[in-house]
């Protein structure tokens, strides 16, 4: 049997490089997509692809030949007009430029934060209501992503989605970019302290993506046992229950500056990783060494 061959987007991000080398570690060939030349992974297997995968010319190029294909761009933090572009927009015409191409199956990085988790909602399963227009822009175009990917017709289709990534790299949301604003800004220290803090950790999202994307998570006919064959399944990814003091606690004694804890009403449920165990998913990075990386990873910085 021939070695699958996965095109990975956003290869040299915080997610797509460790997927990338989670492809190369299960014997697959990976076309690592990327926009400036030299950015991809240096590894055995790994054939950089510079470009823009929301340009249908070289999308289908991409994915000629592929079996696979697993997408992670999404810029968040960005305005509404470039998240939409880049998010919504140009993820869709990679996903039917894909399909075109004869991929089997596409494998999307969605979030948990496509869910309504207002005070008031409980714990969230697969089939929990999605945000409404109000929310905010990540959100709504990563709602908006899905909706569009749902649509497509042709690979089975699995919307990964999960909650905080936790994880070191400069890129890193959570372990570098959020104790950055945490440090310099007092008002990012005041958080409700029973609030959940959903989280999982880049390399059991990596590892999950890259079993998904060469098949060793199989199809099935229902979605508690697997990708549905041809359909679009969604699955959750969460690791050890958490709250905010959890994690803002960890940063704020690392950077020795006070959290504000307040009484603000807050989410305290869970996200319901359920499918993902039933799939074979199992976690491996637990909270204290989840912590542990971000606690050291900023001592290291400020040291």
């Amino acid at each position: 049997m021939s070695a699958p061959l996965v095109v990975v987007t956003g290869a040299n991000g915080l997610v797509g490089s460790r997927v990338c080398a989670a492809l190369v570690e299960r014997g697959a060939t990976v076309r690592a997509v990327v926009r400036r030349a030299g950015a991809a992974p240096r590894l055995p297997g790994v054939e950089e692809r510079v470009g823009d995968f929301g340009d249908p010319a070289f999308a289908s190029a991409a994915c000629a030949s592929a079996t696979a294909a697993v997408t992670t761009v999404h810029p968040m933090g960005s305005d509404l007009e470039t998240q939409r572009r880049a998010g919504v927009e140009a993820t869709t015409t990679f996903a039917r430029a894909a399909a075109d191409a004869g991929v089997e199956r596409l494998v999307h990085v969605s979030t948990a934060a496509v869910y309504d988790r207002s005070p008031e909602a409980g714990d969230v399963d697969e089939s929990a209501a999605l945000v409404g227009d109000d929310a905010n822009d990540y959100a709504v175009t990563k709602r908006d992503t899905d909706l569009a990917l749902a649509g497509i017709d042709g690979p089975t289709r699995v919307l990964v989605r999960p909650p905080a990534i936790l994880g070191a790299g400069e890129t890193s949301v959570w372990n570098t970019l959020r104790p950055a604003a945490i440090r310099d800004d007092e008002r990012a220290r005041r958080v409700p302290a029973r609030q959940t803090f959903a989280w999982v950790h880049a390399d059991d999202l990596a590892a999950f993506l890259a079993d998904l994307a060469t098949g060793r998570i199989p199809s099935a006919s229902e979605p508690e046992d697997g990708p549905v064959t041809g359909d679009c399944t969604a699955v959750n990814l969460a690791a050890d229950p958490a709250t905010s003091r959890d994690y803002y606690g960890t940063v704020t004694a690392a950077l020795g500056v006070e959290a504000t804890w307040d009484d603000a009403p807050a989410w305290t449920g869970r996200i319901l990783a359920d499918r993902a165990r039933g799939w074979g998913w199992t976690p491996t990075v637990d909270l204290s060494a989840a912590l542990t990386e971000i606690a050291e990873g900023l001592a290291a910085h400020h040291s």
